[in-house]
């Protein structure tokens, strides 16, 4: 392919340590109401889910809870989720070298969470001025990930087609969704002892990475790319 004419990046466990927060305070939650949870569940079993997903195959291994219950325990998690964003939310490493480097290429970021968490997170760590408004939420677009759908609302709004996009994304769900999608997808893969890339991806470890994957793909005849 010719040089990427945009990069898509997620944002939980892709630009920002978030997900162990997330565990932990999912954990809290779901057990208070009566659904079994630990945080290596979420890092095991549904890391990069949508929330409700994550509590509907809860309540069919355990159970249903009352709705009006989920809904405020959901509220008191998504915010003592937020204070912790706000205050121990770190970068990835990698993560501002990455985006300096390509800095020069249109980005936006493409998460299944609520856009207001996405920008806390940013806010946190220093990359809202990477970019800007372009940011773009499941709970927005009405569409998550394992759908390609999110990713193709995101690259239908920067203007661009999907096979000139390049999505990075560290779940699977995420790296599914993208490559349905009909993008090149680069799979972060931290967790490679207990994580296979899916066919089709290409893996990196770290996000120092990228910039030369992204050379790479710059340099492959059309042909070739797909």
């Amino acid at each position: 392919m010719t040089t990427p004419h945009c990069l898509l990046f997620d944002c939980d466990g892709t630009l920002v340590d978030s997900e162990p927060l997330l565990a932990d305070e999912m954990a809290t939650s779901l057990t208070a109401v009566g659904l079994p949870f630990v945080a290596e569940d979420y890092m095991g079993e549904f890391r990069g889910a949508r929330f409700m997903n994550i509590v509907g195959e809860l309540q069919r291994r355990h159970g249903d809870v009352d709705p009006e219950h989920l809904k405020a325990s959901e509220a008191r998690m998504r915010r003592r989720l937020a204070e912790r964003l706000a205050s121990e939310l770190t970068l990835l490493p990698g993560v501002h070298e990455a985006l300096d480097a390509l800095a020069h290429i249109p980005h936006a970021v493409v998460s299944n969470g609520p856009e207001a968490k996405i920008r806390t997170s940013l806010e946190a760590t220093g990359l809202s001025d990477y970019f800007g408004n372009h940011l773009f939420s499941g709970y927005s677009a009405q569409c998550w990930k394992p759908d390609p759908c999110l990713y193709l609302h995101a690259a239908t709004i920067m203007g661009y087609e999907a096979r000139h996009c390049v999505a990075i994304d560290d779940a699977i769900v995420g790296v599914k969704a993208a490559l349905a999608a009909g993008m090149t997808v680069i799979h972060l893969n931290r967790f490679p002892d207990v994580e296979t890339t899916p066919a089709g991806a290409i893996a990196i470890s770290n996000m120092h990475q990228l910039p030369t994957v992204i050379e790479h793909l710059a340099r492959r005849p059309a042909a070739a790319a797909h």
